[in-house]
């Protein structure tokens, strides 16, 4: 029997039919150097979202289609906020992976790095994942599968889609936002933390959880 395909545009009419419309989402327009690297010489994420190419799915939307096993959740974090939470049965590619180069030049862009961003976010130094791409078709031969790629804040996975795409991937969705934009109970999670607070770290984490312990106080009093 012949494999029957599903793509976006029909998820996105049932989806529109049956819950609340989808939106174009329009990320924001702000610079970050080692992501705008990574794009290659293939068309940008955002140019394929805002076409229409790949369709922009909210976390609420996308939640409904995965408990329906209409398509495959494809995380690009890396491991270590993967491990803080997580949705159960998505597929694991990480993007970028942890810079391992310990070479005088590297080890002063660590330095700079912990310094102005990793002690505060606590973000690791990274550096782009060389065999994404193959790794995802070792996991995802299947290249007509309907496959959102999602991660936390929706920047890295806007250049997987793109990367993904340049590979004859055709049906693909971009999770709007990232997990950062999902509400309670959205996703089913595996882990130690909210799935929208895996990817903060650092200093800014602690100010998170004082914050959040001071709300429940507040409405317990």
């Amino acid at each position: 029997m012949a494999a029957i395909h599903l793509n976006f545009n029909s998820l996105t009419l049932k989806l529109e039919k049956n819950y609340t419309k989808i939106l174009p989402y329009a990320p924001q327009r702000r610079s970050n150097i080692p992501i705008n690297a990574a794009l290659g010489r293939g068309a940008s994420g955002r140019q394929l979202i805002e076409s229409g190419t790949i369709k922009a799915i909210p976390p609420k939307e996308a939640a409904i289609a995965l408990k329906s096993q209409e398509l495959e959740l494809l995380d690009v974090r890396p491991e270590w906020e993967r491990e803080k939470a997580r949705v159960p049965g998505s597929l694991h590619v990480p993007l970028f992976i942890k810079d391992s180069d310990n070479s005088p030049i590297t080890l002063l862009k660590k330095w700079v790095h912990f310094g102005y961003i990793g002690l505060w976010t606590g973000q690791k130094f990274t550096t782009i994942n060389s065999e994404f791409v193959s790794q995802v078709q070792g996991v995802v031969p299947d290249k007509d599968i309907m496959l959102l790629v999602a991660c936390g804040e929706g920047l890295r996975s806007m250049v997987a889609v793109s990367k993904l795409h340049e590979a004859g991937y055709n049906n693909l969705g971009w999770l709007a936002g990232g997990f950062t934009r999902a509400k309670d109970g959205d996703f089913a999670v595996e882990g130690d933390e909210k799935l929208q607070y895996a990817t903060i770290g650092g200093v800014s984490y602690y100010f998170l959880k004082l914050l959040t312990l001071l709300q429940g106080a507040d409405t317990s009093s």
